[in-house]
């Protein structure tokens, strides 16, 4: 974090006002948004992986240069593992549909005008923005070819088959992986893949324009994909008509840049895509909820095994062993059965005799007692951290309150010690899981146990509690608050 600060205060030549640390999605990049003293803000990204950063930078800068609707790389670190990028808000498509997702899938008539401006402006990225653009900068591979859809097809198998229980003839089912394989990379498919294309990685302006992000995972590849991965995400519970009107946008737009296949062809091309990408994405879920214990990830599993239903019930496909293990994973009439066997993960994850307890306290007053009878747990220090109680306007607020919890994160020390909280906490809860055990407890201290220490062991609970699903006890010591996350 303090690299990421020192090349804001290089590019803008000021001291941020504040930094925000904005909501962490699927990936393990970091986000902040720095706030000048004069209101403009930025945002700032810390990746893992310098190769998918570089990735992320290069296609950037060439789709910028196209004026395609995407963010401008501001500054770069050497590393190119830290930069900064035009900040497109906190408004994305995900959030403008969340009435429409809640009801079931009853978008109403603007939420519908918001996807047909967004499907339509799929084909200009697809087809423009692979003009003149080097795919050898692209990460983790240049093209969409038979090894890459291997390894999807592979991931599905050990991911979620594997971990939901599932018996089969491995030599078939690798046969027609192959075979399905061959079809999907049969055609020349010289445009630029999305990859991600999902409502969260499109953020919307003011006009409620569509401007394009987290792309970086992004290839040469059949424009397909795109498509079959954004109108069969499973959370978003799109009806058939919305779905076949969406299609016919995205195909008279596509005519705006390419001579398009006929009418029959496309259908059957995107129907083989939505088949791959039902079995991507729970490859995906299994791994990030089953694994991970991401409760967003296990939730989605039965969207897309109904969504793997109704394709079987309406699609023939010529891939034998393949399809009849799959109508067996998709079968209604086995549902009960196959929710206790895929959940199974789900139910160690929340059922799991596992508790955490999180406390927060003054070390004037002593560290707390471990009444578990274990003996006791980790102890960390906030004191090294800028402390709000020494300001008046704080002295009666808590680590609760949002004043405070501003002021905590705006020079990001806070942020910083979490961080690095995380990560010992995310391994051992991962140990005491896989070890059957049952109590856990972290103690954070500052001089009074009101701010610091408040704000720490409510974060740490919150995060432990959404990625692990697992029952947390927070207890405020010296504010006589005691909260439970079930």
């Amino acid at each position: 974090m303090e690299k990421l600060t020192e090349l804001y205060e290089r590019w803008s030549g000021v001291k941020a006002k504040s930094i925000q640390k904005l909501p962490q999605a699927g990936s393990n990049r970091s986000y902040y948004r720095f706030t000048s003293p004069d209101g403009h803000s930025v945002v700032g990204v810390i990746g893992t992986l310098a190769d998918e950063c570089h990735a992320f930078i290069h296609l950037t800068r060439h789709f910028a240069s196209l004026s395609l609707p995407v963010p401008h790389i501001l500054a770069q670190s050497t590393d190119e593992l830290r930069y900064l990028q035009t900040d497109l808000g906190s408004r994305s498509l995900f959030d403008a549909l969340s009435a429409g997702r809640q009801s079931g899938g009853e978008y109403n008539t603007h939420e519908q005008e918001l996807l047909t401006k967004v499907i339509r402006q799929l084909p200009r990225l697809q087809v423009c923005g692979a003009v003149g653009l080097d795919f050898s900068h692209c990460y983790p591979q240049a093209t969409f070819d038979v090894e890459g859809v291997m390894f999807d097809l592979n991931y599905f198998k050990y991911c979620f088959l594997k971990a939901s229980g599932f018996d089969f003839h491995e030599l078939h089912l690798e046969a027609d992986f192959r075979h399905l394989a061959a079809d999907l990379t049969s055609e020349s498919s010289p445009f630029f893949l999305y990859r991600d294309f999902q409502a969260r990685n499109i953020m919307l302006d003011a006009n409620d324009d569509p401007w394009f992000i987290d792309y970086q995972g992004g290839r040469r590849g059949p424009f397909y994909y795109d498509l079959a991965s954004f109108l069969w995400q499973a959370s978003a519970r799109y009806s058939a008509p919305l779905r076949q009107r969406l299609i016919g946008e995205y195909y008279e737009a596509l005519k705006s840049y390419i001579p398009v296949p006929s009418a029959d062809h496309f259908a059957d091309r995107l129907t083989l895509f939505v088949l791959f990408r039902i079995l991507q994405v729970l490859g995906a879920y299994g791994f990030r909820g089953y694994f991970e214990r991401k409760q967003h990830f296990i939730d989605s599993i039965p969207p897309a095994i109904q969504n793997l239903h109704h394709l079987l019930q309406q699609h023939n496909f010529p891939y034998p062993y393949l399809t009849s293990v799959l109508q067996q994973l998709a079968s209604p009439t086995r549902a009960a059965e196959r929710y206790n066997n895929v959940g199974a993960p789900l139910v160690r994850a929340r059922n799991f005799p596992l508790l955490v307890e999180i406390y927060s306290f003054s070390y004037k007053k002593g560290i707390p007692t471990d009444e578990s009878g274990n003996g006791g747990g980790y102890v960390f220090d906030c004191r090294s951290t800028h402390n709000p109680g020494r300001y008046e306007p704080y002295k009666q607020l808590t680590g609760l309150d949002e004043p405070v919890i501003r002021f905590l994160e705006s020079d990001g020390e806070i942020l910083t010690f979490l961080e690095s909280v995380y990560r010992l906490a995310d391994f051992h809860v991962a140990r005491y899981l896989e070890r059957s055990f049952t109590h856990l407890m972290f103690s954070f201290g500052c001089t009074g146990g009101q701010h610091r220490s408040v704000y720490c062991a409510q974060h740490l609970g919150q995060h432990l509690h959404d990625k692990y699903g697992i029952k947390v006890r927070i207890i405020h010591r010296e504010q006589h608050i005691t909260q439970e996350l079930p």
